[in-house]
């Protein structure tokens, strides 16, 4: 090992130093650091294990641990015959990084003088005669002045580019105009003479500080990314610090898509005119990549679905699984304005296409984009291909904002007029995977939904009153049969429960809106709203069933309504106003929680606790919905909300914190409760 004495390992008090995570030996440091000197060229980035192990990176602390490795690493990152060199300088600008970072007394007081000593060597490696450890060492870089030089030294273009990128970042973080002036001359130049890609890159590296940049050069963007000759280019140059592997021109789509969510109308326009370039030129990757681009604006701003509808319907014919895959999906969650595909669709019902690691084939998202147009060529096989994913586990897998199967409640609910036919399927499903199938609660919920529709589903839904982990979700689903499962009553009242205050009160309930014991249910639920401590919250919309015959009780309500918190206060305005008929003050109370949203705080109501008579699904936007659905159902509404719903529905937001197909069936819910809420006189 160059210049490192070796009994230097042996001299150091490894065993008395603090590691990170104090659970490594910081003995082990000394092992590995002499097998790293051992292997020389052979030395691999596993080799370095035990280093990051014991400095821990990530937990906002530098130790001594790391204070004492310094000069050892940076005497082997600088070795020319140390095979991980790349490694060993990722580890020194995590250790840069982490300090720069760490918090008061967060970092051990020897830090700072170690890296004085050895910042010299440690900048040399930014002039290394390696392309990637000089890529590797650009974090390391102090300032604009360091980085400028490096550019105007620097001939490799696989460093080249991150140089030029840093550059942007750089000058995004620096005060000085003049500084932010030199930058934007770099990237000017390398707009006006640069290669295609360095000149996609400069719309990047200007876009740190400049973020009307990528608007202004659409048109090179569009014109370079959508060229197939350009695209092996990106793979040959495009790469970044601390990332293993180039960036591949679709990439780079996805980040100068990102660049322009700021200018909602500049971002569609790009997603569009890449999608017309790679269908013209049978680009089939560059129209995945604009598909999935086209698909998070869509999830987030509404106006996208105008211009992309047409576009996903044209492709549905697209002879690419992964391409006629997306457009699918897109128009399964765009709905109803899909209807003029639907003959498209349906000729898809059968087509085994999927794309990559995506859940579910074509066939599948054709048949949820007929269910969403009510067209009745979806019904056929509908419950056994829902139930396909989870047939043998209890769960599936997908990442959040990609495209994926919807929910089972998503798709069954809302096709209540089907239920005669989707119901024995859903029945069979249920008797065959017994209690605790993956889909029981599912199911139950879309039974519920259905109402009176899903009477015939009577046996299967009694049966499972004698499983805790299923009967509130049963007694929800006999109560919304109403008369027709009057039978049920008796089973009612001996189901099983979690041992919850709340559980039997709902019990209570649920027997009386199957004809049992009004007065029985009322007192058991009126003393739970009328205690101070049991249940935590008050079983207020049950309460609120009762209506008039609830009157005792009022006060109470009123109390908590005036005094409760978030959650509470709502439902108790709901309950009394169902108990005494008289709008105000409950109308008031529920147009406080409009007003947080038109003023762009998706956040208000979020404490949603409990699943009890919530829409605790909608995340930030449940009490929201929840206040309108209550409005509706008063029929009144100031002036001064009319205003504020104005104002949300103008918005061109999904309103929903989700981030996938669910974003656009909350929003179309909560807007359609807005219209509902509006309409009133």
């Amino acid at each position: 090992m160059a210049d490192i004495a070796l009994a230097a390992l042996d001299d150091m008090p490894w065993e008395r130093l603090e590691s990170a995570l104090g659970h490594d030996p910081a003995v082990e440091l000394r092992r590995a650091l002499r097998g790293l000197a051992g292997k020389g060229a052979a030395a691999t980035e596993e080799d370095c294990d035990p280093l990051f192990a014991c400095v821990a990176l990530g937990t906002g602390r530098v130790t001594s641990v790391a204070t004492a490795v310094l000069p050892f690493v940076v005497t082997l990152v600088g070795d020319p015959d140390m095979g991980a060199r790349v490694t060993l300088v990722q580890l020194l600008t995590g250790l840069s990084e982490a300090a720069a970072s760490a918090g008061e007394g967060r970092v051990d007081a020897g830090w700072p003088g170690a890296w004085r000593r050895h910042r010299p060597r440690i900048l040399a490696l930014l002039a290394d005669s390696l392309p990637e450890v000089r890529r590797e060492a650009l974090p390391l870089a102090e300032g604009v002045g360091v980085l400028l030089e490096r550019w105007h030294a620097e001939t490799d273009p696989t460093v080249r580019l991150p140089v030029l990128l840093a550059l942007g970042t750089a000058a995004a973080g620096s005060a000085d105009a003049g500084t932010v002036d030199r930058v934007r001359a770099v990237a000017a130049e390398v707009l006006r003479t640069g290669t295609p890609v360095m000149r996609v890159a400069a719309v990047h590296a200007w876009a740190a500080f400049d973020p009307r940049a990528p608007v202004r050069e659409l048109d090179l963007l569009v014109e370079v990314l959508s060229d197939p000759s350009v695209r092996p280019r990106f793979e040959a140059v495009w790469y970044l610090p601390d990332v293993e592997g180039a960036f591949t021109r679709e990439d780079v789509v996805s980040w100068a898509a990102h660049l322009l969510e700021g200018a909602s109308q500049t971002a569609l326009a790009f997603v569009v005119r890449l999608l017309d370039a790679a269908r013209r030129t049978g680009d089939t990757l560059l129209c995945c990549a604009a598909l999935d681009e086209a698909w998070r604006l869509l999830a987030v701003r509404p106006s996208a679905a105008a211009a992309l509808l047409p576009l996903a319907g044209a492709l549905l014919a697209d002879p690419d699984d992964g391409v006629r895959y997306r457009a699918a999906h897109l128009l399964a969650a765009l709905g109803a304005p899909a209807a003029p595909y639907a003959d498209a669709l349906a000729a898809l019902l059968d087509d085994p296409g999927e794309a990559g690691f995506f859940e579910g084939t074509v066939g599948d998202h054709a048949r949820w984009a007929l269910t969403r147009i009510g067209d009745p060529r979806a019904l056929p096989k509908l419950v056994e291909r829902l139930y396909a994913p989870y047939q043998g586990q209890y769960s599936r897998g997908y990442c959040l904002g990609d495209p994926h199967l919807p929910e089972v409640e998503d798709v069954l609910t809302p096709l209540q007029t089907y239920a005669e036919i989707l119901l024995p399927e859903v029945r069979q499903l249920l008797r065959d995977d017994g209690v605790g199938g993956p889909l029981t609660r599912p199911f139950l919920r879309v039974i519920q939904a259905w109402g009176p529709a899903a009477a015939p589903a009577l046996p299967e839904v009694v049966a499972l009153l004698g499983d805790a982990r299923y009967s509130w979700y049963a007694l929800d689903a006999l109560a919304a049969m109403g008369p027709a499962a009057a039978s049920a009553e008796p089973a009612v009242r001996r189901c099983t429960l979690l041992d919850f205050p709340v559980d039997h009160r709902r019990v209570a309930w649920a027997a009386w809106r199957l004809g049992g014991d009004r007065d029985t249910a009322l007192r058991s639920i009126g003393e739970a709203v009328l205690a101070e401590e049991e249940p935590p919250y008050p079983p207020m919309d049950l309460l609120g069933d009762f209506g008039p015959a609830a009157a005792p009780y009022a006060v109470r309500v009123r109390q908590l309504m005036e005094h409760g918190d978030t959650w509470l206060r709502l439902r108790a305005a709901v309950a009394l106003w169902s108990i005494t008929g008289e709008p105000e003050p409950s109308a008031s109370v529920l147009e406080e929680y409009l007003s947080p949203l038109a003023d762009g705080d998706d956040g208000y109501g979020s404490d949603d606790s409990s699943s009890y008579g919530s829409s605790s699904s909608y995340g930030g936007y449940g009490s929201f919905f929840d206040a309108l659905r209550a409005l509706a159902r008063i029929g009144t509404l100031s002036p001064a909300a009319r205003a504020i719903l104005r104002t949300v529905q103008a918005r061109d937001q999904r309103l929903s914190t989700y981030r996938d197909y669910r974003a656009i069936l909350q929003d179309e819910e909560i807007r359609s409760a807005i219209n509902d809420v509006l309409a009133l006189p």
